[in-house]
């Protein structure tokens, strides 16, 4: 699904640090400054691996580093502000040019390769900026070496350079992911099929060879391999991984199965009746490759900050040059100003105002349970006026479990629950294990039950204190011709209504207790769905399941809207249908069915616990599988972008004060900032965003 342009650029990046082609830089820009899909790109929906191009910016950070160090020494300036001098040798005034040089052909040619495609784009950008302030500087200071070495300003250069490429090393490390969502739902399809022969004997043939009408064989445990209908046999077959949905499918002849589902016990003869591209499964690929390509280019604050300083310093730096050479005419004077303001255009805090604040952001976020593999979908959930929820495994716990007990008098609920367990001791069933799951956490003693004896069809008989005892559902009434009564029927009535199964203790002929089971709410979904009602947020449920079901959830979460019985392809309509009405969506899921709704959404978060293409196809994980996650990722996303906007005004606001002064427009009153002066400036203003960035760390979350 990855263009020929980002596997490019995924090889390239793992060159020698030194073979920096002009396409690195342009997606390490584009990359670098959050565009995930830049003019030049077009609207791509693969990411690229930022592995290398970290280990690039990190590499030339360090390497720029050491090499600063005599920059500084050696600089007549420096040695002036911290008083102390260097004992003078042949040829020291060349320490600082010659080692400026080197720092402005590894450290910063890549900048200025990367800002080509802007310049192309005329799309002028954080690029642009820093490559017009590094190379003002570096060739004035160079000119200067033969006519003035007292005011050029190689360390000015040295440190620009070393900021920027420590900004966008933490920038590479804290967006670096991967996109592998149409590799996982492949990895779902087996490679070899047991193809059954006009003789009746089998022949193992890859699924590639399988075609319309074939007859195949699925073992036991074994994956199916296209979309057909069952000929022969009987099992209950795992389909959660393409419905989202928990409970095993019972399958007999004349029903149909999907491809890259999972055979329970039973054998079962397929018809096939659909392969390759004409599956269910490649259906669901075809929608994760369209939503990803759907996904539309943004730009981060810190890059539309720079267009708008380019174009200001551009202007001021001609106003200056016109306003001085009226004054003064044509002197070297007038060249130290309009250096200077082209200089100091560019800040070192602009570097680092955003890079700082999302390696802290995401460094807070998985410590609270919450992995973000897109800083673009991190910094767009603050905005979202829709949440979608998958129902099965994100809402509730993906598993079958006791929700409710009603009892006749005389039997306690544990009583009950113990003497069912007991029965059900030897089932692997999975109400059975459900029962038992619920008398563990209860942490009840079984009591002693014998003579096991299964019904078929209709649940199992034992003996318990001499009499006997029956576990099972309406098929076990109707075999011993009885009908729950009073309590009992209602309860029952009411748990039809919910969608739920239940499951009957009956004493001789006598129903003495009733147990509910349905899949387990999650204890912390209530408070989430609370939490962003109150952060102004509707909240929405999508599931395959029936509308009783969904109607019963969404009722006891105070859910706002709910869409039940929804195939696949369907829960990817419902997050556009929200689109269309100007709505900005977050979707959560967990399954496979998931994805193409989890990148069709403006925003995706996947629950941990889920399958991997549900991960791969989400911006932000979910580790811990709580949704009340998902409001913690709100808040910080909020708190986050309201750092970058505080440390945006800080590092531009230098500007503001900095550029009429470089300009010398109170020098008739005798105040002019020399270079050196608006050095410290930026020094200072670079402190302020650093130390503003580091108070993200005191928000609070839920």
């Amino acid at each position: 699904m990855q263009s020929s342009d980002h596997e490019h650029h995924h090889q390239s990046g793992h060159q020698s640090d030194l073979q920096t082609s002009h396409d690195i830089p342009h997606d390490m820009r584009t990359q670098a400054l959050g565009e995930g899909h830049s003019a030049s790109h077009g609207d791509h929906g693969a990411h690229a691996d930022h592995t290398g191009h970290e280990t690039m910016f990190r590499n030339r950070f360090w390497v720029s580093l050491a090499l600063t160090i005599p920059v500084l020494l050696f600089s007549p300036m420096i040695q002036e502000w911290v008083g102390f001098s260097i004992s003078e040798f042949r040829g020291d005034e060349l320490i600082s040019p010659i080692f400026s040089i080197i720092i402005f052909l590894y450290g910063g040619v890549p900048f200025l390769q990367m800002a080509l495609p802007e310049i192309k784009n005329r799309q002028p950008g954080m690029m642009l900026l820093i490559s017009l302030a590094i190379s003002v500087a570096f060739f004035y200071s160079l000119a200067a070496v033969f006519f003035d070495p007292e005011s050029g300003f190689f360390w000015e250069m040295a440190t620009l350079i070393d900021i920027m490429l420590l900004g966008h090393w933490l920038e590479m490390r804290s967006i670096r992911q991967a996109s592998g969502a149409l590799q996982e739902l492949a990895k779902l399809m087996p490679d070899t099929a047991e193809l059954i022969m006009a003789a009746g004997e089998t022949e193992t043939v890859p699924v590639s060879k399988l075609q319309t009408g074939n007859m195949v064989l699925v073992r036991p445990g074994a994956s199916i391999p296209a979309d057909g209908v069952v000929e022969d046999g009987k099992s209950d077959v795992n389909e959660a991984m393409i419905t989202g949905e928990s409970m095993p499918v019972s399958k007999q002849i004349g029903d149909k199965v999907i491809a890259g589902t999972i055979n329970g016990d039973g054998s079962l003869r397929i018809r096939v009746n659909a392969i390759g591209e004409q599956t269910t499964l490649a259906g669901i690929m075809r929608l994760v490759e369209q939503a990803q390509q759907s996904k539309s280019r943004t730009q981060v604050l810190a890059d539309k900050a720079a267009g708008w300083l380019f174009y200001i310093a551009l202007a001021v730096a001609v106003l200056t040059a016109v306003a001085w050479l009226i004054a003064v005419g044509f002197e070297v004077e007038v060249l130290e100003r309009i250096v200077t303001v082209l200089v100091i255009a560019c800040p070192h805090a602009l570097g680092l105002a955003v890079p700082l604040v999302v390696a802290i952001s995401t460094s807070l976020a998985a410590r609270n349970g919450v992995l973000v593999r897109d800083r673009l979908a991190f910094e767009a959930v603050r905005e979202v006026d829709v949440i979608i929820f998958d129902k099965t495994g994100t809402l509730t716990k993906g598993e079958q479990g006791v929700v409710s007990i009603a009892t006749v008098d005389g039997w306690a609920e544990n009583d009950a629950l113990a003497v069912i367990a007991a029965i059900e001791g030897d089932s692997e069933h999975i109400v059975a294990r459900s029962i038992r799951q619920v008398a563990e956490e209860r942490q009840l003693r079984l009591p002693e039950v014998s003579n096991f004896e299964a019904l078929k069809g209709r649940g199992i008989r034992a003996t318990h204190k001499g009499k006997t005892i029956y576990a099972g559902g309406p098929r076990l009434l109707e075999m011993l011709h009885i009908n729950p009564v009073g309590d009992l029927q209602r309860f029952t009535d009411e748990s039809g209504r919910k969608g739920q199964t239940v499951v009957y203790l009956v004493e001789e002929t006598a129903i003495v207790a009733a147990f509910a089971l349905a899949d387990v709410i999650r204890p912390e979904s209530k408070i989430a769905v609370e939490r962003l009602h109150q952060m102004g947020i509707e909240v929405a449920m999508l599931t395959g399941d029936s509308q009783a079901v969904a109607k019963a959830v969404a009722a006891e979460l105070n859910i706002d809207h709910y869409f039940a019985e929804v195939l696949p392809e369907h829960k990817d309509q419902k997050v556009a249908e929200f689109q269309q009405q100007g709505k900005k969506v977050v979707m959560v899921g967990d399954g496979i069915n998931d994805a193409p709704a989890l990148t069709r959404a403006d925003i995706g978060i996947a629950i941990g616990s889920g399958t991997d293409v549900a991960i791969e196809s989400a911006g932000i994980i979910l580790i811990q599988s709580n949704p009340l996650d998902v409001v913690k990722i709100i808040e910080l996303s909020r708190a986050s972008y309201r750092k970058m906007i505080q440390n945006l005004v800080w590092a531009t606001g230098y500007n503001i004060i900095a550029l009429p002064l470089a300009a010398g427009v109170l020098a008739p009153i005798g105040i002019l900032l020399s270079p050196a002066i608006g050095a410290v400036f930026m020094s200072l203003s670079t402190i302020v965003v650093a130390i503003n960035a580091q108070l993200l760390r005191r928000v609070q979350l839920p």
